[in-house]
């Protein structure tokens, strides 16, 4: 077989290229989830649908863990380990590369507060568990800016099906929350 025709020979690339595809998908769809489940509308549906979020915010780290540790394979590449997991080691697209694992380690960090969130406090918790959004907006412009999908047609409308809905929940959430904060000055 030739070896521009072997997918052997890009396997890591194309799983590492997959997962993060999945980590995108999966962290807009708990992200927006999640938003949706604190909307004053459906509060009382929350529950229902906690099980739903916890599940997409586990397949958003284990497909995080997928795309950082394949990269360590990908023959053309040839990423240390700190290349991989300690922002700026890397000297390729160093930014947008910081800013992904500072995003995946940002939700390594914040997804497992759920499990001891009595121990925090719900206040604290909650405190806590807002910064996940923000390591969801740092890992979309990781996606655009050092993904090698982020100028392909199918990756935006994917990404924008996806991110938009999330996004928009987002700038609503912090909206009421200024007007909130506005009011009870």
């Amino acid at each position: 077989m030739h070896v521009a025709t072997d997918p052997a020979v890009h396997l890591f690339w194309i799983t590492s290229r997959a997962a993060g595809n999945l980590a995108l998908i999966t962290a807009s769809l708990s992200v927006g989830l999640g938003l949706v489940m604190v909307a004053q509308e459906l509060k009382n549906r929350a529950r229902d649908l906690r099980v739903v979020h916890e599940s997409l915010s586990l397949v958003t780290l284990v497909a995080l863990a997928v795309h950082g540790v394949s990269l360590l394979g990908d023959s053309f590449m040839h990423p240390s380990v700190a290349d991989v997991f300690v922002p700026l080691a890397r000297s390729y697209r160093t930014v947008w590369t910081s800013l992904g694992i500072v995003a995946g380690w940002l939700l390594v960090l914040l997804g497992p507060t759920f499990y001891i969130r009595r121990h925090l406090g719900p206040s604290r918790w909650r405190s806590l568990h807002r910064f996940a959004a923000l390591a969801w907006l740092a890992g979309l412009v990781h996606s655009f800016g050092d993904g090698t999908d982020a100028g392909q047609g199918w990756f935006i409308a994917i990404a924008a099906a996806v991110a938009a809905p999330a996004a928009v929940l987002l700038i609503a959430r912090l909206l009421r929350g200024s007007r909130v904060r506005a009011s009870a000055a």
